[in-house]
Formats: structure tokens, C-alpha cells, sequence
């Protein structure tokens, strides 16, 4: 069984979090430049076995999609033809980025690592992951 890999895309930034092999749990791993990502992630996929790629969808809260999607659209219709065996999934992230900082403050996380620019992006992949793998469990039940 492979890792599932999610990303957090941003303009700027990209937050990356990954599985257990077992793909019980979701850690963030890494905030790649978005330039970099393609290239983050063959390197990745050459070390280890990934099944899935899960990208955040981000809404506005009446479901409409952001203004980022275009960005994101871009990025994802590279990246099917780049890795045409790693198929792609997505996951709505409204409030990720709010649980992440959240999550951060109340794991006693100092204020001064919080503004470091890419914690919030990576906390919120693992957030986007983890609600994937609570959804796909749930619908094997």
C-alpha cells in the first residue's frame, strides 16, 4: 500500500503532507515555493510509493470556487500528464488554514514559529488529508 500525498496550493506556497504507508494518519511534511512543486514531488515519488494525490478545492462559502482554482486547475492538468499513474482527488480546505493556526496555538506552538511563512500551509495540507481519509473512511463503513 502506498502514501497519499496532499498539497495546500498557493500562489506562493505550497504546504505538503503525506500518510503513513499504512495510510492510517496524516503529517505535514514540507512548504515547497509552487514554482518548485513538479519537481518536489518527482523527487518524492522516486523515494517513495504514492496511490493518490489529494489537492485542497478551495470554496467560497456559498460553494462557489475561488479565484485561486484557475492556478490550481493549471497546476493539476500538469501534473495528470506528468504522473499519468498517481490519480487525483479533490478535497474542500474552507477553514483549513484558520483549524491550522488554531491547531497550532492550542499544540503550544510559540507565536514567533507561527508567522514563519509555510507552517500554516503545511499544518493545513495535513488538515485537508486528514478530512479525506475520515471521509473515505466513513464511506467504507
Amino acid at each position: 500500500m502506498g502514501r497519499i500525498i496532499a498539497i495546500d496550493y498557493g500562489t506562493k506556497r505550497t504546504g505538503v503532507a503525506v500518510t503513513d504507508p499504512g495510510q492510517m494518519i496524516a503529517s505535514p511534511v514540507e512548504t515547497v515555493p509552487s514554482h518548485e512543486l513538479m519537481n518536489y514531488l518527482q523527487t518524492y515519488f522516486a523515494r517513495e510509493q504514492v496511490e493518490l494525490l489529494v489537492v485542497g478545492h478551495p470554496r467560497q462559502m456559498d460553494y462557489s470556487e475561488s479565484e485561486s482554482m484557475k492556478q490550481i486547475r493549471f497546476f493539476v492538468d500538469a501534473f495528470k500528464k506528468r504522473f499519468t499513474e498517481i490519480p487525483v482527488e479533490w478535497m474542500d480546505e474552507r477553514f483549513t488554514s484558520k483549524m491550522a493556526l488554531d491547531a497550532m496555538i492550542a499544540g503550544g506552538m510559540k507565536k514567533s514559529d507561527r508567522r514563519v511563512k509555510g507552517q500554516v500551509d503545511k499544518v493545513s495540507a495535513a488538515l485537508i488529508l486528514q478530512s479525506f481519509l475520515e471521509k473515505r473512511n466513513n464511506l467504507r463503513r
